[in-house]
């Protein structure tokens, strides 16, 4: 009896603190403040909120999907290589390297006829998009380059033989067309700037050729990603969007349903997505695909300079803009020469946009006609000029060249294919870049011709520095001319060769070819 008393008085006492914790939490709540309501609104409001429905959202992704997947195509290839070895262990031989092309593995040898060698077939898997109703559709140069074979699939599966049409590896961009009329396509992005953190969809056949029709989406991540790729100089777009071997040709389009870049190219370690995936912008695919389907080619402007990025100390210095970019030469001839373009100045805008990456003046240039004018400021002996500049072709940059070359030698020859190696003069750039002491004169070696007699008879190297011609001094390229001029043909020509930083020195002979 006493215990069961007890344990009634303990229970009504436990409730009874019970009742009193939770009463003086609600009020202790209350009374200070804290309420969760309000705690929670005063937190969820800050500042960065849309208003975006997510409904909303979700429809444009599936609208924007359904509109644009009828213009993807899956574009297959096969190459045949004879009497070649190919990986056998169906890995790509590009695999890991941040641009790495998109083929499907490739696979082992097949066997040719009697008394022939080897054939490899290797198949290849991308994707493209139609960007006209007659059956014009761009992809990547990468994608057909060498193909013997080509099949474009089509959405709802039909398949098509192929033919290219046109192809530019400057951009990596190539057009292929099929015989069909009335086909959807797609719509292309006006000249806008492409946001980062834009929304952006990629399409294409990532992998394999049973994932056609494959969508994924993300952000822009950055503009501007600027690389030396292939035989030019891209301009990326970069986006999280997961892009996959296969994926390449493949369009990326904006919430609207436009083009705005062809996948390219991926930053991966594993062979597989990582996040980073790179397109050729709308812009540029636009100005090649115009002429490639109107000529077949891509007539591309030149400006006719060899150059790379300023030293950030040189930028530094002289207060320049962080893409500025030095000459190291100039073409004898080219538009760059005509205009008063030197070497040792260094370009710092050109139509009054600084440079923010050396790189970008190929694009700039790239993306211009042959007879175009631009305003190229450069900066010299601590002051900016500007020059105006009509661009060249490159064959016309290459024709007076030869031109000025011949007129130089006065027999239609160059003295560079003579003599086995390139020269230039000690400009103080020239200097700076290949270490140089400063009162060190001559001619320095740039290139060197290794099959040649000046590498294997006479040691020449890039880098050494010719003081001396047959015992006169040689302080410029004009002396080293003028002094092999003189000889006779079949005569030795005695060499003195400097190291660049003048410590020591040795004699050398060439023989000028009869």
């Amino acid at each position: 009896m006493i215990q069961t008393r007890n344990r009634t008085l303990i229970a009504i006492a436990a409730a009874g603190i019970l009742a009193a914790g939770l009463f003086f939490t609600i009020r202790a709540t209350d009374g200070f403040g804290l309420d969760d309501d309000a705690a929670t609104a005063a937190l969820a409001a800050g500042d960065t909120r849309l208003g975006l429905a997510a409904p909303e959202l979700e429809e444009a992704f599936i609208a924007v999907a359904e509109a644009v997947s009828p213009t993807v195509v899956q574009i297959r290839t096969e190459r045949v290589t004879r009497g070649a070895r190919v990986n056998p262990f169906g890995r790509n031989p590009f695999e890991g390297t941040p641009f790495e092309e998109f083929f499907g593995p490739f696979q082992g040898p097949r066997g040719g006829p009697d008394g022939d060698a080897p054939e490899f077939r290797t198949p290849g898997l991308g994707s493209g998009v139609i960007v006209r109703s007659d059956g014009y559709i761009v992809t990547n140069n990468h994608v057909v380059d060498g193909a013997e074979e080509l099949q474009v699939q089509l959405t709802g599966g039909d398949v098509y033989d192929a033919e290219v049409v046109g192809t530019d590896p400057f951009t990596d961009l190539a057009v292929v067309r099929i015989e069909a009329e009335g086909l959807p396509a797609i719509s292309l992005a006006g000249d806008g700037p492409l946001r980062v953190g834009q929304f952006v969809l990629a399409f294409g056949s990532p992998l394999a050729a049973e994932l056609d029709n494959t969508v994924t989406s993300g952000i822009v991540s950055a503009v501007g990603r600027f690389s030396a790729a292939g035989e030019g100089v891209q301009n990326y777009i970069q986006t999280d969007a997961a892009i996959n071997p296969g994926n390449s040709g493949g369009p990326l389009v904006n919430l609207n349903g436009e083009l705005v870049g062809i996948n390219t190219a991926i930053f991966t370690r594993t062979g597989g997505y990582q996040g980073i995936g790179f397109a050729i912008p709308v812009a540029t695919a636009r100005y090649v695909l115009v002429q490639l389907i109107e000529s077949g080619r891509v007539d591309r402007a030149q400006l006719g300079v060899e150059y790379g990025a300023a030293t950030p100390a040189l930028i530094d210095a002289l207060d320049l803009p962080r893409g500025a970019a030095q000459v190291g030469r100039v073409v004898a001839g080219s538009a760059a020469d005509r205009a008063g373009i030197r070497e040792g100045d260094v370009i710092v805008a050109v139509d009054g946009q600084p440079l923010r990456n050396a790189l970008q003046l190929s694009t700039i240039i790239g993306s211009k006609r042959p007879g175009d004018e631009v305003e190229i400021t450069v900066h010299r002996d601590g002051e900016a000029r500007s020059f105006d500049v009509t661009l060249s072709a490159p064959e016309a940059d290459e024709q007076s060249a030869q031109a000025a070359d011949a007129a130089r030698r006065g027999d239609g020859g160059t003295l560079t294919d003579e003599l086995g190696f390139e020269y230039v003069d000690l400009t103080p750039a020239i200097r700076q870049q290949a270490g140089i002491a400063a009162d060190l004169e001559g001619v320095l070696i740039r290139r060197v011709d290794p099959g040649s007699d000046a590498y294997r008879e006479a040691n020449l190297r890039p880098g050494l520095v010719i003081v001396e011609v047959d015992g006169e001094p040689v302080r410029s390229a004009r002396d080293l001319e003028n002094a092999y001029a003189r000889a006779d043909r079949g005569d030795d020509i005695i060499l003195r060769v400097r190291q660049p930083d003048g410590s020591t020195s040795f004699l050398t002979a060439l023989t000028k070819p009869r």
